[in-house]
């Protein structure tokens, strides 16, 4: 039985941010390695027993990865939008939850806005700009549901219940499933 190699860390500059890596062996791995990214730090996880030169050619590969998606994003980022989700971050979530970027998609017909979580692009939020013709209102029970999934990526109770500290949740939910009833081709929920 091969002895179990212990974890360690890494930090690297991308741009003016850094991220920060944490290495772990596992045995459960043969060849290739698995990673997430949550905020400024990517969790990497390697075959037991890897060479670290080859851990280290993940790491850059990861950390260009991360470096094209986020300029990305940067370049694609409503100023307007982050405002409002700031906003609607301090007055009814205590400034407690963070993102990259939130921009408008075109795109998006289906669905009204996405949150993702754990990859590349961890922290972007799209926005369909389907909500520009709806009330205020709605546009901003959207952008608050997304970014509550920052913190509940899931939709258990404790995101509803999260998410009810907005108080026009109910009341936006009521006028999207109206609108789905109409026909509209946007869903009745955020996501």
């Amino acid at each position: 039985m091969s002895k179990r190699a212990e974890p360690f860390r890494v930090e690297l500059p991308i741009g003016d941010e850094r991220l920060h890596f944490i290495v772990q062996p596992d045995a459960r791995l043969r060849a290739n390695g698995r990673w997430t990214l949550h905020g400024d730090t990517v969790t990497l996880r390697v075959p037991n027993g890897m060479p670290r030169a080859a851990v280290d050619v993940m790491i850059e590969r990861i950390a260009a990865r991360i470096k094209r998606s986020r300029a990305r994003a940067d370049k694609q980022t409503d100023q307007d939008l982050m405002a409002r989700a700031a906003q609607l971050n301090a007055e009814y979530f205590a400034g407690e939850l963070a993102w990259r970027s939130i921009r408008w998609a075109e795109n998006m017909r289906l669905r009204l806005g996405s949150c993702s979580s754990g990859g590349a692009s961890d922290g972007d939020i799209r926005i369909s700009t389907v909500l520009r013709r709806y009330p205020p209102y709605v546009l901003d029970y959207v952008i608050a549901h997304e970014i509550c999934h920052r913190k509940y990526p899931d939709h258990s109770a404790a995101f509803w219940a999260y998410l009810a500290r907005f108080p026009y949740t109910e009341r936006a939910r009521g006028f999207l499933e109206g609108v789905a009833f109409a026909g509209s081709t946007a869903d009745a929920d955020a996501d």
